[in-house]
């Protein structure tokens, strides 16, 4: 438990540390399950309408955490205990929001294209095609796989 606490620590501070201009706008734990999507995708679209973004940018913010959650729930979790959680940070960098999904996983995200006939693998592509920007980060706990929208034109 001591170390978890510890890693706890060192990622909020690597997460508030990283850049001075970055402002936190919300952050969100849930516990690792399919029914919590719904959970994340009403917590970041309820935060852009809170902080006026541009048109369109809570439909597509929605959609594209629904796609990364998803991903973090399915794919992040091989070997992780199914009590672990899974944290959403909403955050402003001038004219861009930053959707930032966290797990404990140190799998890197693979960008693929299904074919016609596969059920999954698309998550990725349209977050890629809709977001201005996207991208994971490594540290020694976990990923952050993010994406950020021109939210403040």
């Amino acid at each position: 438990m001591e170390e978890a606490l510890k890693a706890i620590a060192v990622l909020t501070e690597y997460r508030y540390t990283m850049d001075p201009g970055f402002c936190v706008l919300g952050e969100k734990w849930i516990p690792r399950a399919t029914k919590n999507v719904a959970s994340a995708r009403r917590f970041v679209r309820d935060l852009a309408a809170d902080w006026n973004t541009a048109e369109d940018t809570q439909e597509i913010a929605e959609l594209l955490t629904s796609e990364l959650v998803t991903n973090a729930i399915a794919y992040g979790a091989a070997d992780i205990p199914a009590t672990s959680t899974i944290r959403i940070t909403v955050g402003r960098d001038g004219e861009m929001m930053t959707v930032d999904v966290y797990d404990s996983c140190t799998a890197i995200p693979r960008l693929r294209r299904a074919t016609h006939m596969e059920i999954s693998g698309r998550g990725l592509p349209i977050v890629k095609d809709l977001s201005h920007n996207w991208g994971w980060t490594l540290n020694p706990y976990g990923k952050s796989v993010w994406f950020q929208l021109v939210a403040w034109p």
